[in-house]
């Protein structure tokens, strides 16, 4: 009886997150914000539902293959999504108009297909931070 109680819970709570994450798909303004939802929420609702699995049949092999999968799921979700976000940079998908920085721009060297690190410039936090207060004054 509590068994059950436990899964629905977690089955509930597992899809209220890939609800959140789905509706952040259809209402966030661009690609990268959209990655972001569909990534974190959906790849915890996910791992919330297999709880439920590994709680609901109790048995030491199938408890061992929702870890596993929970395991391939945060293993290969942010290199996905990783690949997914550079793809987009690099095609030149536009960004939100509100975003406040990129700081990719000036780095990233379309041609070569090379991202500078950008070590060189000692300063490259205190530019960064630079960067962000000229872009709020501007918008003052």
């Amino acid at each position: 009886m509590i068994r059950e109680w436990i899964c629905a819970i977690l089955l509930v709570s597992g899809a209220l997150f890939m609800f959140v994450g789905a509706l952040g798909v259809v209402r966030l303004p661009d690609l990268f914000t959209r990655m972001h939802a569909a990534t974190k929420s959906a790849s915890f609702g996910s791992v919330l539902m297999l709880c439920a699995v590994a709680v609901y049949f109790g048995e030491v092999w199938i408890i061992f293959e929702t870890l596993l999968v929970i395991f391939f799921i945060f293993l290969t979700t942010p290199v996905g999504t990783h690949m997914i976000g550079r793809v987009g940079y690099l095609l030149g998908t536009p960004l939100w108009q509100g975003t406040v920085i990129n700081e990719l721009q000036g780095r990233y060297n379309m041609r070569k297909r090379v991202l500078e690190s950008g070590l060189h410039d000692s300063a490259t936090q205190t530019g960064n931070e630079n960067k962000m207060d000229n872009h709020l004054n501007e918008i003052k």
